[in-house]
């Protein structure tokens, strides 16, 4: 019995990895529809600082 719990203890690394790479896809899935959502405004506000410039 403790050598089956044992197995399933080493499992929790490999669970805990994945369930990082899930959070990292989904903040990076957000990050890219924040940015698409807001290009628009972005580009506007990038060519007002341009126009202040020249």
């Amino acid at each position: 019995m403790q050598k089956l719990f044992a197995a399933l203890q080493t499992r929790e690394e490999g669970q805990t990895m994945a369930e990082y790479g899930v959070v990292l896809a989904v903040i990076t899935i957000a990050v890219f529809g924040a940015l698409t959502l807001l290009s628009g405004n972005i580009t506007d506000a990038i060519s007002r600082v341009a126009g202040y410039i020249t």
